[in-house]
Order: structure tokens, then C-alpha cells, then sequence
């Protein structure tokens, strides 16, 4: 009798259970329909395409294995692209860190009118990047630009230069707008993890009289490097992807010297039409930035243990 017993109750509990998740699954149902048709299923059909021919006004896709990887290899342009691409990566988000630390520093002094500073600082990153992709041409612009003419005025410079189109100044130029977009992203979630710190660990530095440096080498530096990491991590997915920026300020010129991975891969795909071959630079980049994410997190990891 107890073994019957035992054995409905059983059966009874996994019902319930079974119930409960069909609960589950409809609540969730209604979230996972736009994921699915909006992220996976593009996904998947992105991956499947790079192992394909397919160019834009063809026939169907046909399957070519590994054909479009081995023309990577081969391919100048391509090779080009990912070097640039890190470099700028690299350049805005250290740029992005270290200028945000210094102004986080900053506004999280007690100045006055603190507030409405920490708000003036997120106007660059509220701008849609066309509208501060205009703006910089204009500031860089050969004849009326005004990077030009204060340089001119100030007599720091004798003839005007085409910032966007000179092969010594272009990547520097597009860096530094990169940077001035990601930097108040950078400067507020440092802003946030300055405000997490005790002050009495800032008093006790300075009354076993450690320097500024040494408080901040010591002690507010190591309480802030699983922020930094994180923030690092994500500001290379962010920069490693950026496309509408350059495209407004370069087009990836002069000769292809700002022409990022992502704006190759455009290019590739729809002003080429190597649907295919786009596709499978995407694959790549997915995997680069997979293993950089990855990097992250073990460093992130290991940084709060």
C-alpha cells in the first residue's frame, strides 16, 4: 500500500513539474519568438552561407566548403582590414579606459555644478553616429574645418591638411573620433565604480601618508580592475564592430587604409555582391571576437577571486 502510494505521489509530482514548465515556456514563449527569429535563425543562415558561393542576382547558393576561407588567406585586402581593424580596437579602447579614469576622477571630485557636468559628459555618446560622423567632417574639412584653421591661427601649422584623405593623418583622425564616441560610456561606468569605494580607505592612505599616485596604484586600481576588464571586454566587441562612423567619415579610404573588418565585409557583400564570401568574413569575425570574450571572462574571473 505505502509503495502505491509512493508511487502516485511520484507520478503526481512529475505532472506538476511538467505543468509548471509548459507554464514556463509560454510566459517566456512571447521573448524567445523575436530572439529566434531576429538573432538565431540570421545567425544560422549567416554561418551556412559563408560556406557558399552565393553572389547577389544569382542562382541558388551552392556549397563550396571551405573555398571562401582559403581565399582569406590569399586576400590583401583582407589581411589589411583585420590589421587595421585591431589597431583602431585596441587604440580607442585604451584611449576610451584611460581618458575615462582621468575624468571619472574628476567629476567624482567635489566640483561645483558636479551634476550638470556628469550630465554634459554623455551628450557625444547620445548622438546617433551619423550626426557625429557629420560633425567631425566638418571639423576636419580641408578648407572650412575647424581643426584647421585654429592650428592656422595659432601659427602651429602653415598649410591646410586634408585630415580625412592624407595617408598620415587619416587613421590617427578616425582614432581619435572613436575615442571621443566611446569616452563618456567609459567615464560613467568608472564614475560608478568610484563611487563604490569607501572613502575611509582614501583617508587612511593619506594619514599613513601615501601620495595620490600611490592611493591610486594601490588601492583604487585593484578594487576597480574587474570593472575595467569588463568594460575592456565590451569596448572591443563595440570597436572591433564599428562601421557607420568610418563609413561616414572615410569610406574606408584613403586606398582602404581605414577600412575596418565589418566595412570590408560590407563592402564585400552588397557593393560587390560576394554574399558568400561577406558572410564568411562575418563567420571570422564572430570567432575572433568569441575568443576575445572568452579572454575576458577568465580574466574577469580571475580578478574577483
Amino acid at each position: 500500500m505505502k509503495t502505491t502510494t509512493s508511487g502516485s505521489i511520484q507520478v503526481a509530482a512529475a505532472q506538476a513539474r511538467s505543468r509548471q514548465l509548459m507554464s514556463s515556456l509560454m510566459l517566456y514563449l512571447p521573448l524567445l519568438i523575436p530572439v529566434l527569429v531576429l538573432s538565431v535563425i540570421p545567425l544560422v543562415q549567416g554561418i551556412w552561407l559563408g560556406f557558399t558561393d552565393y553572389k547577389l542576382g544569382t542562382t541558388p547558393p551552392r556549397f563550396n566548403f571551405l573555398d571562401n576561407y582559403a581565399r582569406m588567406l590569399a586576400d590583401r585586402d583582407f589581411w589589411m582590414s583585420f590589421r587595421t581593424g585591431f589597431v583602431w580596437t585596441f587604440t580607442v579602447t585604451a584611449g576610451e579606459i584611460a581618458l575615462g579614469m582621468g575624468l571619472a576622477m574628476i567629476l567624482n571630485a567635489r566640483l561645483p555644478m558636479r551634476g550638470l557636468w556628469r550630465i554634459l559628459i554623455l551628450i557625444p555618446w547620445a548622438m546617433p553616429p551619423v550626426i557625429k560622423g557629420l560633425i567631425w567632417r566638418f571639423v576636419y574639412h580641408p578648407d572650412a574645418g575647424l581643426l584647421n584653421y585654429g592650428l592656422m591661427s595659432l601659427g602651429l601649422l602653415r598649410d591646410p591638411i586634408n585630415w580625412l584623405s592624407d595617408f598620415s593623418w587619416a587613421l590617427p583622425a578616425v582614432i581619435v573620433v572613436g575615442i571621443w564616441t566611446g569616452l563618456p560610456l567609459a567615464t560613467i561606468v568608472l564614475l560608478s565604480g568610484l563611487q563604490t569605494i569607501p572613502e575611509e580607505l582614501a583617508e587612511a592612505g593619506s594619514l599613513d601618508g601615501a601620495s595620490g599616485w600611490q592611493q591610486f596604484r594601490n588601492v583604487t586600481l585593484p578594487l576597480l580592475t574587474p570593472i575595467i576588464i569588463a568594460l575592456s571586454s565590451l569596448e572591443f566587441i563595440w570597436n572591433f564592430n564599428s562601421f557607420g562612423l568610418v563609413y561616414v567619415l572615410t569610406e574606408g579610404g584613403p586606398a582602404g587604409l581605414t577600412r575596418l573588418p565589418m566595412l570590408f565585409a560590407y563592402l564585400e557583400g552588397f557593393a560587390f555582391g560576394n554574399l558568400g564570401y561577406a558572410a564568411a568574413l562575418g563567420n571570422v569575425m564572430v570567432l575572433v571576437i568569441g575568443g576575445f570574450v572568452l579572454y575576458g571572462v577568465r580574466r574577469q574571473a580571475a580578478a574577483t577571486i
